[in-house]
């Protein structure tokens, strides 16, 4: 007699906030002599402005990013006016992301402030909070002439939010603009030097790989590390989900699902199984997979997957899990409410994974 399995209808998780949408990398022309002089030419080019792992946006959106219902844009310039920045300050890094066609074939270029030097003078704001009101009409020449330029004075005239704050504000297409763009950004922050030979590298392939600035070590071209991580939301055959609290978060009643890195020369399936007996003493068999998104702080790709228990004894390891608990829907639903449990935030994969659990959004 066949038992019916509690993964059978698991299906793929329909919306994931850091998954890259519709746009088209364009990988054919990351290597096209004066990539960036040619896109930022066009008219309906916008430029992205990240810096020190956050990105940018009109003033004054920096202080809504706490609250539930509102929404969060990207502060987004004109191509023509950023092309003269980037030619008078070497330091700021360009990014070529890609382009999303149509009729407008709009492309998007990010510029990494980071290695910028802050304007000694802070620009006036006069009463203005939108991203068209951090330059004038006229051209980049006139007012580098009258003032601090926009580069360099970023820091006062954007407001800055990280990924975590600024994704579940946002629509698909500008969440997957900043995830691509925090992610490179951090990578040439990091990397500064040739992990073989030593030396300097500098940016290549339109912001997209680095390359070895020694001649005598064949000038390779570098590519950024992405770390694979697995994340297993975990149930038994009474379909309760275990949930874990990790002592490395700060707040004591965050609870989420089981998760960890993949190890050299490991699948992912392994990966899973392992992370579930270490940190809980659970033994997982039957795995369906979720989705994944990437998770750029600074470089893991987060790949999810549903686990069926086969043991149900829960021992945690006591240094990375302290506690851990299997839970029924209901149950969960009163801990939140209680506020003795608190959900994973709506940025990460774990807050979906629960949700496809539940049946329903979480509040």
């Amino acid at each position: 007699m066949s038992v019916f399995s509690p993964l059978a209808l698991t299906q793929a998780l329909p919306f994931l906030p850091l998954a890259q949408g519709d746009i088209d990398y364009e990988v054919s022309r990351r290597g096209e002599p004066d990539l960036f002089a040619n896109i930022l030419s066009e008219p309906a080019t916008k430029v992205i402005l990240i810096k020190d792992g956050k990105v940018a946006v009109p003033h004054g959106q920096g202080a809504i990013a706490g609250y539930t219902n509102v929404n969060m844009r990207l502060a987004q310039l004109p191509g023509g006016y950023v092309a003269a920045e980037l030619r008078s300050h070497p330091a700021a890094l360009a990014i070529f992301l890609g382009s999303y066609g149509g009729r407008r074939d709009e492309h998007v270029v990010a510029v990494d402030v980071t290695r910028v030097h802050a304007a000694e003078t802070p620009v006036a704001d006069s009463a203005h909070e939108g991203a068209d009101d951090a330059f004038d009409e006229g051209d980049a020449a006139e007012t580098a002439a009258t003032g601090p330029s926009l580069l360099e004075s970023a820091a006062e005239r954007f407001d800055w939010v990280d990924l975590r704050a600024f994704a579940p504000h946002a629509n698909a297409r500008e969440a997957g603009q900043a995830t691509t763009a925090i992610s490179l950004g951090m990578w040439h922050t990091r990397q500064r030097h040739c992990p073989t030979c030593g030396a300097s590298t500098e940016p290549a392939l339109g912001g997209w790989a680095q390359r070895c600035t020694n001649e005598t070590d064949g000038r390779r071209l570098l590519f950024p590390r992405v770390e694979p991580a697995v994340i297993t939301a975990i149930i038994d055959h009474t379909d309760r989900l275990l949930l874990q609290h990790n002592s490395a978060w700060g707040n004591a009643g965050l609870y989420s699902v089981s998760a960890g890195f993949v190890e050299s020369g490991e699948n992912l399936e392994h990966a899973c199984r392992r992370e579930a007996k270490e940190e809980v003493g659970i033994e997982v068999g039957e795995l369906r997979y979720l989705g994944s998104q990437p998770w750029p702080f600074p470089s893991s790709l987060m790949m999810a997957f549903k686990g069926l228990a086969v043991t149900t004894d829960i021992r945690v390891d006591g240094e990375e899990t302290l506690s851990a608990r299997w839970v029924t829907r209901d149950e969960y639903m009163n801990e939140l409410i209680a506020g003795r449990m608190e959900a994973p935030g709506k940025a990460t994969i774990a807050r979906y994974m629960i949700e496809e659990w539940l049946g329903h959004e979480l509040p």
